[in-house]
């Protein structure tokens, strides 16, 4: 990684482009391995010899129906401590102009300020992290500097 590379701040709104959902507040946590998205999985299926999750996502005041790739079920600690099964699934995610495939593991997180959580998996080799500052890659706001939390 150079000095070239995009800088996040501590949270950014983010985009799932395949699942249809868009601006999602996530807070930016290179402590944390796996990203994690509010979901709460609804059935396991398989389409054209691959496994798929169809899982529920409420954002925006809305419940999303979301079907994705399933890539495993794994144990994931999360911030109390304790492990939990989580599915993962793998998808597109967006932050500023940089999209790529990220394995997101699928929570309750009804309990945390944000909805979803980027982990050091998917920042590493593409970001840098400044955590002074928000919303660096969030569209509406790439022309200011960011803002101080």
């Amino acid at each position: 990684m150079d000095n070239s590379s995009p800088i996040v701040g501590w949270r950014e709104l983010v985009d799932l482009p395949k699942l249809g959902l868009s601006r999602i507040p996530a807070k930016v946590d290179s402590g944390a391995r796996t990203s994690s998205l509010h979901g709460r999985v609804i059935e396991e299926i398989e389409r054209d010899g691959k496994q798929f999750v169809r899982f529920a996502v409420d954002w925006d005041g809305a419940e999303h129906i979301c079907e994705a790739i399933h890539v495993d079920i794994r144990g994931i600690t999360s911030s109390n401590g304790k492990t939990q099964q989580r599915y993962v699934i793998k998808t597109p995610l967006k932050i500023g102009s940089i999209e790529f495939r990220a394995e997101i593991s699928l929570a309750d997180r009804s309990d945390m300020k944000f909805p979803m959580l980027i982990g050091r998996s998917s920042l590493r080799r593409r970001f840098l992290v400044d955590s002074g500052y928000s919303w660096l890659q969030t569209a509406s706001m790439q022309t200011t500097k960011g803002h101080k939390p």
